[in-house]
């Protein structure tokens, strides 16, 4: 049962949050807590030490700005449509989710690689956005600075907040452990200090924190489309084919600029039995493969629901919906592939 549960979850939660939408929408406000814990459980895994950049890092964030704004540029050129635009380029700038670590993980890629590109994607959108919307949308009375700090308000607490506060945790039991240790040498018994660690029975917590913020982000994607339908069917429909294939591409651009640019390393999680539980790959080129996929294809949707609504056509913020839907598919049917594999 818990095999099935764990290989079908996100397909089930956002089965479960598009059916009982009306239920599920006054848990809104706790979507913030759920992904900071999520986060949370996720960097005690992580030893901030391990955290480099690699040369996929810098390819995929280029790639992912050169398709924000190009798609962008030949949808308006062509078709004329504000809203298609701006919601296709929802679906290519929004930044990596924060969740990405914990699916990437599960299916045998690198957290603190993947830790490394989250930070440095969600950074890096926090001062393209401001930079780049005003000429989007001059209708727009965003200037800079404000607009820079209200993202980044938006994003530091959720994914600053649980990484300082993990690594702070390490820091003060390896202290605690270390002092102890010494204590004992000198005493002549135990003279190695226990390092941190998470308990194996707190290593699953995060994929079931996500699976509870699926469903209610499901919810309130569901409300957002069901209110806009009658309105706007046709926009819908539209964005749900262009939001299909902008997931594809950039899921498989991302799996094949991680194949073609391992990372040096795999970090101390590669192949844990609980996280990674099908430990898949067995070189660096298939542990960066799954990585910078997920890097590149795994959105922040939530960000980038907010940022359309307040920066641009609120409409555009539909991009962005229909982007949950798919990712979430492609993660379950990768996760079905890892369960079979293994």
């Amino acid at each position: 049962m818990k095999k099935f549960f764990d290989s079908n979850a996100l397909w089930l939660s956002m089965l479960i949050g598009a059916l009982g939408y009306k239920i599920f929408l006054p848990l809104k406000p706790s979507l913030p807590w759920l992904i900071f814990f999520m986060l949370f459980f996720t960097f005690c895994k992580v030893n901030p030490l391990d955290l480099r950049l690699h040369k996929w890092h810098g390819v995929v964030l280029a790639a992912q700005m050169l398709f924000s704004f190009g798609s962008y540029a030949l949808l308006l050129h062509f078709t004329g449509n504000v809203v298609l635009a701006q919601g296709v380029l929802m679906c290519f700038i929004m930044p990596t989710a924060t969740a990405a670590p914990i699916i990437a993980g599960k299916m045998g890629g690198s957290i603190q690689n993947l830790t490394t590109f989250t930070l440095l994607s969600n950074f890096a959108t926090a001062i393209i956005v401001p930079a780049t919307f005003p000429l989007i949308n001059p209708a727009s009375d965003m200037s800079f600075w404000p607009a820079f700090w209200l993202i980044l308000s938006r994003v530091a607490p959720l994914l600053l907040g649980p990484f300082f506060s993990a690594w702070l945790l390490r820091l003060g039991f390896n202290a605690y452990y270390k002092k102890v240790g010494s204590t004992r040498s000198r005493d002549h018994e135990i003279s190695t200090p226990k390092t941190f660690e998470l308990p194996k029975s707190l290593a699953v917590v995060p994929f079931y924190l996500w699976v509870a913020s699926i469903v209610v982000l499901t919810a309130v994607v569901t409300e957002t489309t069901v209110t806009n339908f009658q309105v706007q069917i046709s926009n819908i429909l539209i964005l749900l084919v262009l939001s299909f294939f902008a997931c594809l591409l950039q899921f498989g651009l991302g799996k094949l600029i991680g194949y073609k640019l391992p990372a040096a390393s795999k970090g101390t999680d590669y192949q844990d039995v609980l996280i990674n539980p099908a430990a898949a790959p067995k070189t660096m080129a298939g542990v960066s493969s799954i990585t910078a996929g997920q890097a590149f294809g795994q959105k922040n949707t939530s960000l980038g629901v907010w940022m359309a609504n307040t920066y641009l056509d609120p409409l555009a913020s539909l991009g962005a919906a229909a982007y949950i839907v798919w990712q979430n598919i492609f993660n379950s049917v990768q996760l079905l592939v890892v369960a079979h594999k293994k």
